[in-house]
């Protein structure tokens, strides 16, 4: 039996998806799982007829692949992950690429590639974006790991990756855990692109639209500047229909939202390097809240909310509303990429990671679940500015948020008047108006740190780096 071009270990949906995607581009594989019969039925079912190779020990399905070998772990991130390798290091030889590409925390990657490297094997931490279906299909792929190692994968990654405009959605994103870091903001602004979704719908569902009004909506919506796949997808849930009650299914589905994870990873990561990212924040705690049902059910009649008397508001038409939503929504959807792109813009200063903002948006604009028609404009502005210090800055983005700022405004007062909660719209809007503020108070902020801990201040009218204190008076307690 011929030698195979790839290994994959770990057949959960992804990794079999992957795979069979790897067979369809004219590469042949082996696989290996830890449980035999899940290989099996994978070998006997989707995989049969393909040139994929089953292997029913790790020994075996090693020595089945092509030196230098290329394994891709797709298995659940963690102690499960670093279990793998320690069984897989006694049977590859110097050279060998080992490939994570699971939702690996970063430090990990940098880790198993520093322990790995010392055994004289390669090792790439490798974020892979777009569920299921993208895993099949084409997913927007980020590897992170030496330039060598990624020469080794790259013919099988752009073989496989989504296509925008002939490019394949993947790129070298740069060295140790930049790959999975990426991945990871990459997760983080999806969690508030979602939640500002769900904000908006919300919003207008407050507002006496049906699921069919909604769904209706959100496909004009998909056909204009918002445009994206989280967007498409909304439009498509709305006008489903609950089969067993003929309602529409977003109605039967318990308001108690799951996460695995990396959204908090995001937001710890934002507090650990002083980057704001506020809206991915909002979107991580709206999530948290959801979860807490029982309590929020016991709270609902005992703590009051304003009474509703127009089921539109303010007057508004519902076209008026769908278009103060819409500019809502578009415009805290800047601010959550420009958090995001922040992020990963500090920490790869600080990493020396030397990555390309640029780039990372041009592969997410097919494949991933953020993919959305605004990336172009994204890569556009780097080009424009590849030192551009914020996202809201450039022309295109400033000119969107400019011409938005009074909507925005008026749909957050609206839900607030109304007793609806927009966390992640007044996370935006709150990090924009800070953002474009001279001056902010925090002169009376450092003015308190100074009195209760001589922590000093600068003045306004000294040079910078010039540290002051005042005696201040005593506070005698009551």
């Amino acid at each position: 039996m011929s030698k195979s071009d790839f290994g994959l270990i770990g057949l959960a949906v992804m990794g079999q998806n992957l795979v069979l995607n790897i067979a369809s581009r004219g590469f042949s594989a082996s696989v290996y799982n830890r449980t035999i019969e899940t290989m099996t039925d994978f070998m006997n079912g989707p995989a049969k007829g393909t040139t994929i190779q089953g292997h029913e020990s790790l020994a075996g399905f090693v020595s089945s692949l092509e030196r230098p070998r290329k394994v891709m772990l797709m298995v659940q991130a963690g102690s499960p992950v670093d279990a793998v390798i320690e069984q897989l290091v006694p049977l590859l030889e110097e050279g060998d690429l080992i490939i994570d590409g699971g939702n690996s925390l970063f430090t990990d990657s940098e880790r198993r590639a520093k322990d790995l490297c010392q055994k004289g094997l390669r090792f790439i931490g490798t974020g892979v974006s777009g569920g299921e279906e993208g895993a099949l299909k084409g997913p927007a792929i980020m590897p992170g790991g030496d330039q060598e190692s990624w020469e080794l994968i790259r013919p099988v990654f752009e073989a496989i990756a989504a296509k925008v405009d002939g490019e394949p959605c993947v790129t070298h994103i740069g060295p140790g855990g930049a790959g999975h870091y990426v991945k990871m903001v990459h997760n983080g602004i999806e969690y508030g692109d979602m939640q500002l979704i769900c904000e908006a719908y919300n919003l207008l569902k407050s507002s006496g639209f049906t699921a069919e009004e909604l769904s209706e909506v959100f496909r004009k919506w998909n056909a204009g500047e918002l445009e994206s796949y989280l967007i498409q997808i909304t439009s498509k849930i709305l006008e489903q229909k609950d089969p067993e009650t003929g309602q529409p299914v977003v109605d039967v589905i318990m308001d108690r939202a799951g996460q695995k994870g990396t959204g908090r990873w995001t937001v710890m990561s934002g507090v650990e390097n002083g980057v704001v990212i506020s809206t991915i924040n909002a979107a991580v705690e709206a999530r948290i809240l959801s979860s807490m049902k029982e309590q929020r059910v016991i709270a609902s009649p005992q703590l009051s909310g304003p009474s509703v008397e127009d089921p539109v508001g303010s007057g508004w038409s519902k076209e008026e509303m769908v278009q103060k939503v819409e500019a809502a929504l578009h415009a805290s959807k800047i601010i959550s990429y420009a958090q995001g792109l922040d992020l990963m813009k500090q920490v790869g200063i600080a990493h020396k990671w030397g990555l390309d903002l640029g780039s990372i948006a041009r592969i997410w604009r097919g494949g991933c679940i953020i993919r959305a028609r605004f990336l172009n404009r994204i890569t556009e502005a780097y080009s424009r500015d590849p030192n551009l210090g914020n996202l809201m800055l450039d022309e295109y983005f400033r000119e969107i948020l400019n011409r938005s700022e009074e909507n925005w405004r008026e749909v957050i007062c609206l839900a607030i008047r109304r007793g609806i909660p927009v966390p992640a719209f007044s996370a935006s809007l709150g990090y924009y108006d800070s953002f474009r503020s001279e001056r902010l108070p925090a002169n009376l902020l450092q003015a308190q740190r100074d009195f209760f801990g001589a922590h000093t201040y600068e003045r306004v009218d000294r040079p910078p780096g010039e540290y002051f204190h005042t005696d201040w008076p005593d506070v005698i307690d009551n």
